[in-house]
């Protein structure tokens, strides 16, 4: 038996998220952040299927009329009635992996990030998709605890995540370093892990997930944030995390080929002042496009430079997420993309290819 963990850039059938209720702790911002998950829908739908889950009927036929004003055909739109505790669809989604050529969906358990929040409706929404009947693809569920923010694969055996998420103690305390690896291996597919000590962002409820801090491009390119601010809180850390990143090596030996994103200005919370989250690492990769999230910020032009210059092929797409830190997260924790052959439908020609 062969298998890999998919990288990002696989070609997809969808981007998967999960809508907002007004229930949530969106509440207080809820036009804000619909408006922003508007933009990112009517953006993916250009190039994909989008599979959205909603709480009730209601918001369905919302949802549905107001796309459809908005010019999206239906046949990109795929909407799911599945309860949820939050919209944070990277972290409870599936992960998807290939076996033996076919693709295969893992549902990992979802604690909240370590039961710092409410999840077990979150960690149900696979289930209750799969019953759905929306994904061709058999899905697996699997009893380690494991959110998709906290790794990042290259698409040929390599993992890249941080210690102070995976080995925490609040996820999988029984498992050490070494069983941790084990577990990886036989479930994803993973040859090599490649471990970040340092690089952390204030008022980030994840325990350092590393697709806020550095992603993988392609299969010799690693993207991630550097602060050149030597007054700013977060200066030492992610100083450390690229003398980190410039000591790894590709599985050749070769080292990797490092893009450093910008540091943004710091974004504070309107109500009570603290920091948030902003960085241009949660960038999402869709089919011929990257989405970037942006923050009205003198740094997003140089981001979307950067980003540019490591996706040449691909079109480099801003969308603002100054409402999203506000709940501590970014763009690309509010999605999970979907490989091809996972939905039952995939509603793009038989002829794509991989890009």
């Amino acid at each position: 038996m062969t298998q890999r963990l998919f990288p990002e850039w696989h070609l997809q059938d969808a981007i998967q998220l999960t809508w907002p209720g007004a229930e949530s702790d969106w509440a207080p911002i809820l036009p804000r952040i619909e408006a922003t998950l508007e933009a990112m829908v009517v953006t993916i739908a250009r190039h994909q299927r989008v599979l959205i889950s909603v709480a009730d009927e209601a918001t369905r036929q919302r949802l549905g009329a107001s796309f459809r004003q908005l010019g999206i055909e239906r046949a990109r739109l795929l909407f799911v009635l599945a309860p949820s505790d939050d919209s944070w669809a990277r972290d409870h989604g599936p992960l998807a992996i290939e076996r033996d050529g076919r693709v295969v969906l893992l549902d990992y358990r979802f604690t909240g990030w370590g039961g710092k929040f409410p999840a077990a409706r979150d960690d149900a929404l696979t289930s209750r998709l799969q019953a759905a009947g929306v994904f061709a693809a058999p899905v697996e569920t699997r009893e380690l605890i494991l959110e998709g923010g906290a790794i990042d694969s290259d698409g040929a055996g390599t993992l890249l995540t941080t210690e102070a998420c995976l080995l925490n103690p609040n996820r999988n305390p029984r498992l050490d370093r070494q069983a941790l690896e084990a577990r990886l291996r036989d479930e994803l597919g993973i040859e090599r892990v490649l471990w970040l000590r340092h690089g952390h962002l204030e008022g980030d409820d994840t325990d350092s997930h590393v697709d806020t801090l550095a992603r993988f491009c392609d299969p010799q390119t690693i993207a991630y944030v550097r602060c050149d601010d030597p007054t700013d809180s977060h200066y030492a850390a992610l100083r450390a995390m690229e003398a980190e990143l410039e000591a790894l090596r590709r599985a050749d030996g070769e080292p990797y080929r490092l893009i450093p994103l910008p540091w943004p200005r710091p974004c504070f919370d309107p109500e009570d002042g603290h920091r948030l989250p902003a960085t241009y690492a949660n960038f999402l990769i869709i089919n011929g496009a990257v989405l970037v999230p942006v923050y009205a910020d003198p740094a997003d032009a140089r981001a979307l430079a950067a980003l540019a210059e490591a996706f040449p092929e691909r079109e480099v797409i801003p969308i603002d997420c100054r409402s999203v830190i506000r709940q501590h997260g970014s763009l690309h924790c509010l999605t999970m993309q979907l490989p091809r052959g996972s939905l039952a439908d995939t509603g793009l020609s038989p002829n794509d290819e991989e890009r």
